[in-house]
């Protein structure tokens, strides 16, 4: 059999025969809260994976799963057969992606799962195009916890002959993929995702500090609505966290902040005003200002307090 009719994942070279590698070699470029356990669920279930992060601390306790640690996101692409980049936002992937793509082999896969937005999107697809890069857009819905349990929700965009491939890692790192059509789908199908998240977080803060505010207890009100019509998983697991006021980050603020910016950045090119997100967006910007970049998201509910506080 001729070597171009092989899955160019599946054949290695040696000498004058191929050998058939049931799995790809897969490069994560940013293992924080999401990509470290990614890369971990990865390697546990055989793949060959190559991790690299900004802060190489981040990512040492990896080689602890079988994870080679590199010294460079270069080192990590070189002779990768996929690509990760699980980033903070689209400058990040674009400055690690410029340094990384010269030396990735053409023809690699590149799954972008950040939640990066439409025009970040559009400049990363022409660094794909210029490296000879498949691209997959697939941003993933989901925080600390799903990642960590292999539970994510991905919404895969791009060719239709990457899907095949992609499959087994999205089911891997996930328990359920969404292909949404052409690469740059899955950002707007993602930000559309974030609009209705972004908007719960803050009624679950507002409905939180009224209760407060009244001399109610909170845990009453989630109690009032545990089961019914009105109730969600969301409201439960944010509402004990703003009611106990511990912030350890599942999904940070800052990162919130980025996201109802995306969110806005992507309703004016449709010429579309969101108010509820522009306030929502003023929300997370206070929370960032106050101190509470790194903590979790739920932390907005201090910032509903120091309004109430103030008036």
């Amino acid at each position: 059999m001729a070597a171009n009719a092989l899955d160019p994942f599946r054949a290695r070279r040696l000498g004058n025969i191929y050998e058939v590698s049931a799995k790809p070699s897969i490069a994560v470029l940013g293992t924080g809260t999401i990509g470290f356990p990614v890369a971990r669920n990865l390697a546990e279930a055989g793949y060959d994976v190559r991790a690299w992060n900004r802060t190489r601390e981040k990512a040492e306790r990896l080689a602890d799963d079988g994870v080679s640690v590199a010294g460079s996101a270069s080192a990590a692409v070189k002779d990768a057969d996929v690509l990760i980049t699980l980033l903070a936002d689209g400058p990040a992937v674009e400055e690690v992606m410029e340094e990384a793509a010269p030396a990735a082999p053409s023809g690699a896969m590149w799954i972008q799962s950040s939640t990066i937005g439409i025009a970040a999107t559009e400049r990363l697809s022409e660094i794909a195009s210029e490296h000879g890069l498949v691209l997959v857009d697939a941003p993933i819905l989901g925080t600390k916890e799903p990642a960590e349990k292999g539970e994510l929700v991905v919404f895969a965009s791009g060719p239709q002959e990457a899907r095949e491939r992609c499959e087994p890692i999205f089911g891997t790192i996930g328990k359920a993929t969404r292909w949404v059509g052409e690469a740059g789908a899955g950002q707007r199908f993602k930000l559309v995702i974030n609009t209705w998240l972004l908007a719960a977080v803050e009624g679950v803060a507002e409905a939180i500090s009224l209760a407060r505010g009244l001399g109610l207890d909170p845990n009453d009100v989630l109690d009032a609505l545990s089961g019914g019509p009105l109730d969600m998983p969301y409201l439960q697991l944010k509402g004990k966290v703003m009611i106990e006021r511990s912030f350890e980050p599942s999904f940070k603020a800052s990162l919130a902040e980025k996201d109802a910016g995306l969110v806005l950045e992507a309703a004016e090119r449709v010429e579309l005003e969101l108010p509820l997100v522009e306030a929502v967006q003023e929300a997370f910007e206070q929370a960032v200002e106050l101190g509470h970049a790194d903590k979790d998201m739920a932390s907005v509910v201090e910032v509903v307090g120091r309004r109430s506080a103030v008036r």
